[in-house]
């Protein structure tokens, strides 16, 4: 996890909660995203406009 950039693991973490992944796995993300002190709620989007 450490070599994913927090642009990547935003995005794992956003695309692994629309697919249902495993919860374990997003689990994981979620820690890291903690680790890294990255808040993020999957259901807002980076689009302006």
């Amino acid at each position: 996890m450490k070599r994913l950039s927090d642009r990547k693991l935003i995005e794992a973490y956003i695309s692994a909660k629309k697919l249902g992944l495993d919860p374990n796995f997003i689990q994981q993300l979620e820690s890291e995203l903690t680790r890294r002190s990255i808040d993020i709620h999957p259901d807002k989007t980076d689009k302006k406009g």
